[in-house]
């Protein structure tokens, strides 16, 4: 029998106007947003909704406004999918995962996530760190490049996602990830970008934001979750309370092993994905996966009402 993955994506879906739609077409919707603005003591809601995009950028804001915007299409439509056997999220969504399993309070949620992105901005100074997207090059060489920055610098820079087959994102210092980049195209690199972020996420430079928001985690309560969680950090399934939680603590300056999930989620037989939120992004990797693996699977996103009529 085929298996079902839900998905939740992470920073960078976002977009002002999000879940405006999903809001006038669902009340369990609405009820969200008044949930999540009533937990935060401000309104998100208006920042989702009219931006301007320079605020919702603001790494407070876009992680909350992720995260209610996949709960919202949990709690409107959840019950009408089909029931998920696995769920996994892209470093944030994994806590919306998280929300939709029933290991996590939404309330507690949001406020958390809006506390991650504060201690995520302020652990570098701007300008200090950046992220880069290298595409079409092996790990082994992406490794190669960011030793031979740290080398000439003496400076930080990793591998920070590894999101698909030749899709990989570098992290750490400004300076070292320019080295990386010079020397990923010595080695033929040819596609390769600056990403638009302020600070370099899932890299060791976020260490003083996980020593910040351990005892936060710490004295949050966790369930067992409805179905295993593919977690981050590991790219492993787990159920237990206390597993969920240390794989929150351990993703902030760890790397995001989104391909070894898929791989994961594959492996077991997941033929059904679900994209639950704001964009298409996994949706999108997951095809490409599957694709290089020559399986056939389906994979949809559902974010606004438009969108139910892919499950026919």
């Amino acid at each position: 029998m085929s298996k079902v993955a839900w998905l939740f994506p992470g920073q960078g879906s976002q977009s002002v106007g999000m879940g405006l739609a999903l809001v006038e077409a669902e009340p369990a919707a609405r009820a969200v947003l008044q949930e999540a603005d009533a937990a935060l003591g401000f309104p998100l809601s208006k920042v989702m909704a009219e931006g301007p995009e320079e605020t919702l950028k603001l790494t407070e804001h876009t992680q909350p406004a992720i995260l209610t915007h996949s709960t919202m299409v949990v709690r409107a439509w959840g019950h009408r999918l089909p029931r998920a056997d696995f769920a996994a999220g892209h470093s944030l969504g994994e806590y919306s995962a998280l929300v939709a399993l029933g290991a996590l309070d939404f309330q507690d949620a949001v406020r958390t996530v809006r506390e991650r992105g504060r201690a995520m901005q302020t652990a570098v100074p701007v300008g200090v760190g950046a992220m880069a997207a290298i595409l079409g090059m092996s790990l082994a060489d992406v490794e190669a490049s960011c030793a031979e920055a740290v080398a000439a610098t003496g400076k930080i820079v990793v591998p920070a996602n590894f999101n698909g087959p030749g899709q990989i994102v570098i992290a750490g210092h400004a300076e070292a990830v320019e080295a990386a980049l010079t020397a990923a195209k010595a080695r033929g690199g040819r596609k390769m970008m600056q990403l638009p972020v302020s600070a370099p996420f899932h890299s060791p430079l976020m260490e003083p934001a996980q020593a910040h928001m351990e005892p936060i985690l710490r004295g949050l309560p966790f369930k067992a979750p409805t179905c295993p969680l593919v977690n981050n950090v590991d790219a492993a399934a787990v159920s237990a309370p206390e597993a969920l939680r240390d794989g929150l603590i351990r993703q902030i300056p760890g790397a995001v092993r989104w391909q070894a999930t898929l791989d994961l989620l594959l492996d077991e037989g997941v033929s059904t994905f679900i994209e639950l939120g704001p964009g298409k992004v996994l949706a999108g990797l997951v095809r490409r996966q599957a694709k290089e693996r020559g399986l056939e699977i389906s994979a949809l996103s559902l974010g606004a009402p438009e969108d139910w009529a892919q499950l026919g």
